[in-house]
């Protein structure tokens, strides 16, 4: 059988191609995100020339993740399956509000699945895999099925393959320990044969492969299966979710967004170089004398401000780069480049407040830009990372005992952010449309049916309206009642009359 580190090794010259162009990327933007193989936790990277590259990387990752995960809803919708609501409606029937009841548990275990993944720095986790999917275009997730939390690996600690629909069935993924940050059960399994010391560097790589519509994953050290580490997952459930940001057919790995742009950031790079060092030079003030001139160089140094002095102009000049020429050449070139990259990482765009908290139109504004600029990122992302990672952190909330367990079948998560929310802020801008056009029309108020208007309404800004509005049975009952009491209060005044006047009439006799 073969080993996880065989099969490790024999996967990393696929592998290697996107590493070296992830570290091009990474040069050119933030070093630091994708370091080279011989840099460790004290290297010093070199500070690129430009800030235009780290920026848009920042900027480009606070707005995704502003879409991503937004920070005062949920980005997720845990509804009832159609087969479950349609056997609850046949059982209890459609008015007796266990739908509605229903529906309102699910909305607070959404909540407190939101606060749950704050609580274990979600947030901070996704922020950092977001930069890795920009520069290197591939990030691996890891979320224990109890514990809690989420880890991020980088494209050089494992490999994956998939098959010709992109679905993963192969990821090895490797962890470096020192033998002293082992656990003691894991040091207890290593050759004792070996003399360790504290600072020995331990790898550890974990298989995880599909057999059999199931994921099967285990440890491996040394060449050795760890004892207990062996797991079994579901397929749509599974804790280890490779995440790519541009989907190539054919290739196990996804491409970066930097990548689309690596020749204007290398030209920027390059350009800003050139300036700043043409800037230092031209910066210097060196005078240049006539040594057979008839000016002495120490008076005039000695010279202050107003004093005569004997001498000529042409004795003493300052040295002059004639180069203005060509810088200006070089400079407007540096600026269009820099125009075409802000907009590229939409550094010129100011619909986002800075507040802790945005409206759910902003967010929707700030996807659509980011759908037109990255050109279908969220039908990856939502499939790939976003799901996966609802899946998860449902398995691990039941597990440790955060939420009840859901009979399996039952209950559908939806991602309810990225194109959904653009779809969704689409039809409430043609509902919008459409009201504008019929106040021009008196009569078309007629053949408006409110509770259809108000059901696309509330779909459209994410709303649940089961409860709120009314149905016509209800409406009709209303009515007839208003009718009844205006009918009343009309009659009640002759009936009192009339009570007055034979009231009257009784006293006189």
């Amino acid at each position: 059988m073969e080993t996880a580190k065989s099969i490790y090794d024999r996967l990393k010259s696929d592998r290697e191609p996107y590493c070296i162009r992830a570290e091009r990327c990474a040069l050119v933007t933030i070093p630091s995100l994708f370091p080279s193989t011989s840099s460790s936790g004290s290297s010093s990277f070199v500070t690129p020339q430009q800030s235009l590259g780290a920026r848009g990387v920042n900027n480009l990752t606070a707005k995704i993740m502003l879409t991503l995960m937004p920070p005062n809803m949920p980005f997720m919708r845990l509804d009832i399956s159609q087969d479950e609501k349609n056997t609850i409606a046949k059982q209890q029937g459609e008015s007796s509000g266990i739908l509605d009841a229903v529906q309102y548990q699910l909305s607070q275990l959404e909540i407190k699945m939101m606060k749950y993944m704050n609580a274990k720095q979600y947030r901070a986790t996704l922020s950092e895999g977001t930069k890795q999917l920009l520069v290197a275009g591939n990030v691996l997730y890891y979320q224990p099925p109890k514990e809690g939390g989420i880890k991020a690996y980088k494209l050089r600690n494992y490999v994956v393959e998939r098959d010709g629909l992109g679905t993963v069935y192969n990821i090895v993924a490797l962890d470096n320990f020192t033998f002293a940050g082992m656990p003691t059960d894991l040091k207890n399994q290593l050759s004792s044969t070996q003399v360790r010391k504290p600072q020995d560097k331990i790898e550890v790589y974990t298989h995880v492969y599909l057999e059999d519509d199931e994921f099967l994953s285990y440890q491996e050290c040394e060449g050795n299966i760890i004892n207990g580490s062996q797991q079994t997952y579901p397929v749509d459930s599974c804790p280890w979710i490779a995440a790519r940001l541009v989907k190539v057919e054919g290739e196990n790995y996804g491409r970066s967004y930097c990548e689309e742009y690596l020749g204007d950031l290398e030209g920027l790079e390059a350009l800003q170089k050139d300036i700043m060092g043409y800037a230092a030079v031209a910066g210097r003030i060196i005078h240049l004398v006539n040594p057979a001139g008839m000016t002495r160089v120490r008076t005039v140094a000695k010279a202050k401000t107003g004093d005569f002095v004997a001498g000529r102009q042409d004795d003493i000049q300052t040295l002059q780069l004639d180069k203005n020429q060509d810088f200006q050449t070089a400079n407007l070139v540096r600026q269009d480049l820099r125009n075409d990259l802000s907009f590229a990482f939409l550094l010129n765009s100011s619909v986002q407040r800075q507040a802790e908290r945005v409206t759910a139109e902003e967010i929707r504004v700030v996807a659509g830009e980011l759908e037109q600029t990255l050109g279908g990122l969220y039908a990856l992302l939502a499939q790939e990372l976003q799901l996966p990672i609802v899946q998860c952190v449902m398995v691990q909330m039941e597990r440790n005992g955060s939420m009840p367990e859901l009979p399996k079948g039952t209950i559908e998560p939806t991602i309810i952010t990225g194109v959904e929310a653009l779809g969704r802020g689409q039809d409430l801008n043609n509902l919008n449309q459409l009201l504008q056009y019929l106040q021009n029309i008196p009569e078309a108020i007629q053949y408006l049916k409110l509770g259809g208007l108000f059901q696309q309404v509330g779909t459209a800004l994410s709303i649940d309206l089961s409860g709120l509005i009314k149905t016509e049975q209800e409406v009709q009952q209303e009515q007839q009642y208003q009718q009844q009491m205006q009918m009343a209060q009309n009659v009640a005044p002759g009936v009192a009359q009339e009570a007055a006047k034979q009231s009257g009439q009784q006293q006189q006799q």
